[in-house]
C-alpha cells in the first residue's frame, strides 16, 4: 500500500515506519523535522502546528491510506491532536483519499467532550479497579490530553472519512510481540498495558479490517 504517516518520530510512529517499511509499504513521512529519518523513505516538511494545506493535501494526494501517529509529547502540550487531526481531515478530503488510523487513548470514552457533554460513567470493559480507582485517577492526572483526543473523535465521527481510533492504555517501550487483545468500542478487562511496536502492528492490521472502520479498537495484553 501507499502510506501517508503523520507523526513518524514518535515513539509509536517511529515504530510504524519501521514495520510499515519492513512489510514493503511505501511510506511518506510528513514530519517537522526530518532529521530524524531513515534516508529511504520519502518526506514532506509540515508542522501540523501551523499547517499548511496545499502542502499536506499534496503530500496525501494518491496514497491508499494515512496513518496518524500525532500526539503530544508531554503533559505540558495539551490541545495539538483535535486542530492536527482537523487539518489532516480537511487535506484527506481535498486530495480525496478516505482511510484514515489514528491513535487515542483507553480513557477516551468516558470524558466529556462538546457532543457528549454526558458521556457514560464507564466504559464496558473496564474491570472494578480500572472503573473505581485507576481511571478516575488517570483522568485526573491527564484529563486535559484526554479532552483533546475526545475532540478528536468528535471531529471524526461528524466527518465523512473511513477512520479508526486505536485506544490503547499505558504505552511501554517494551518489544513487539504480535500477541495482543482487541476489541470493537471498548476496552479489555485488566488489560493495563500495551508496548508501542504491538500498537504500531494494530494500526497497520486495521487498515485491511473494514468491521474496523467507523470504529474504536481497544487494545492490551
Amino acid at each position: 500500500m501507499k502510506l501517508a504517516l503523520l507523526g513518524a518520530t514518535g515513539g509509536v510512529g517511529s515504530e510504524v515506519l519501521s514495520q510499515a517499511v519492513a512489510a514493503g509499504h511505501v511510506v511518506t513521512a510528513v514530519v517537522r523535522n526530518p532529521s530524524k529519518l531513515p534516508a529511504n523513505v520519502d518526506v514532506v516538511r509540515q508542522d501540523l502546528a501551523t499547517p499548511d494545506l496545499e502542502v499536506l493535501t499534496a503530500a496525501l494526494r494518491d496514497v491508499d491510506a494515512v496513518i496518524s501517529a500525532v500526539g503530544p509529547h508531554r503533559s505540558a502540550q495539551p490541545g495539538i491532536v483535535a486542530p492536527a487531526t482537523a487539518a489532516i481531515a480537511h487535506a484527506m478530503d481535498c486530495a480525496g483519499v478516505r482511510r484514515l488510523v489514528v491513535i487515542s487513548a483507553a480513557p477516551v470514552r468516558v470524558v466529556p467532550s462538546t457532543h457528549r457533554p454526558h458521556p457514560p460513567r464507564y466504559d464496558p470493559g473496564d474491570d472494578l479497579l480500572m472503573r473505581y480507582l485507576l481511571s478516575p485517577l488517570i483522568r485526573r492526572i491527564f484529563g486535559r490530553l484526554y479532552i483533546d483526543l475526545a475532540a478528536m473523535e468528535d471531529l471524526l465521527r461528524d466527518g465523512s472519512l473511513d477512520w479508526t481510533s486505536i485506544r490503547p492504555p499505558r504505552l511501554t517501550n517494551g518489544p513487539f510481540t504480535g500477541t495482543y487483545r482487541t476489541a470493537i468500542d471498548r476496552n479489555l478487562p485488566h488489560g493495563l498495558t500495551i508496548s508501542r511496536p504491538d500498537v504500531a502492528h494494530l494500526m497497520l492490521t486495521v487498515l485491511r479490517q473494514p468491521q474496523t472502520v467507523r470504529h474504536s479498537v481497544g487494545v492490551a495484553y
